[in-house]
């Protein structure tokens, strides 16, 4: 018996190859080939943000398995971040699962027919009512993602074939984990080329890693990047700062009171929160509106930080009042 579970775990998830840098591109470049035939997507700039937000529910359950097992290894109770039939693994892990206008509806639809057969919250309007139980989690932050994501693929059918395409990569080990990097610089690229016209220019990492060291932030001190895109500064800010932790209380400073970020714009912003959890961050705390919003005058002694580390747009126009 343990033998059999043994096998059909390792058909479930061994018998996938791992998630090399080139099979990682051959599968992104084959989902967004798939998407190119759906009517409701016009370029690049549509077609990105639907790849990036399966992306991220699929990035969601794995870490959630890892967090699952670890619980039970320390012999506590695990909490998911998503409840049964709205994980990943209840909806979207079997390729001959919904399709159609019923996977549309599910998705879109306020109320919809669940994966058992009932009707209950459509998954967007499930991902978007989360709220921590204990002050800020994992689920607020799911649900700021989601706040102004919105699937604009009209083909239930072209959709399924794209998460068919995602369910490939694996995020449940080191080294996979590792290779989302160069997922990262493929994205960057391609919005550095519809973005930068206005201004726009994602930073090159040994730029990033350079002033992170020049500035050499301490444990215990605020870290803010108001315009922080993809997280590049706040992500390699943490790693600086983990590197200084040497007990629970260190990491709970880390966690909480360290790293801060603004981001207005939905695909850079649900980048950087992607970013953050899978460099290890619990909840990250990223703004979602515009940083300029606020009054320079107007900010107290308690509001000010002790490190800014940004690369802000050089171009474009503000609204009147900013």
């Amino acid at each position: 018996m343990a033998r059999r579970r043994t096998s059909e775990r390792r058909g479930e998830r061994g018998d996938r190859p791992l998630t090399t840098a080139q099979r990682l591109g051959s599968i992104v470049k084959s989902a967004r080939d798939i998407m190119r035939k759906d009517k409701g997507l016009s370029g690049e700039l549509d077609r990105l943000p639907m790849l990036v937000w399966v992306m991220f529910l699929k990035f969601l359950d794995d870490t959630e398995r890892i967090r699952e097992t670890e619980a039970q290894i320390r012999g506590e109770r695990f909490v998911p971040a998503i409840e049964r039939l709205y994980r990943w693994r209840d909806w979207a892990a079997d390729p001959g699962g919904i399709s159609g206008p019923e996977l549309i509806s599910f998705i879109n639809n306020d109320e919809a027919v669940r994966p058992d057969g009932k009707r209950g919250p459509g998954l967007f309007a499930y991902l978007r009512g989360l709220h921590g139980s204990e002050g800020r989690d994992r689920r607020d932050v799911i649900a700021e993602v989601f706040r102004d994501t919105n699937n604009r693929m009209i083909s239930g059918y072209l959709l399924r074939d794209v998460i068919n395409k995602v369910n490939e990569i694996r995020f449940d080990s080191s080294e996979e984990i590792h290779v989302m990097g160069h997922l990262y610089e493929s994205m960057l690229k391609e919005m550095r080329d519809s973005a930068g016209d206005s201004g726009e220019f994602y930073t090159p990492r040994p730029v990033v890693k350079l002033m992170v060291e020049v500035a050499d932030p301490r444990l215990g001190e605020m870290v803010l990047d108001p315009a922080c895109g993809t997280g590049g500064f706040l992500a390699v800010s943490y790693l600086h700062l983990e590197n200084q932790c040497k007990t629970v209380e260190d990491r709970e400073v880390l966690q909480k009171r360290s790293i801060f970020g603004g981001e207005a714009k939905p695909l850079p912003y649900m980048l950087c929160q992607m970013n953050l959890l899978l460099h290890g961050m619990e909840s990250p705390e990223i703004d979602s509106e515009n940083s300029l919003r606020f009054n320079l005058r107007e900010i107290g002694e308690g509001q000010r930080v002790d490190v800014i580390l940004t690369n802000p747009p050089f171009g474009g126009e503000e609204e009147r009042g900013y």
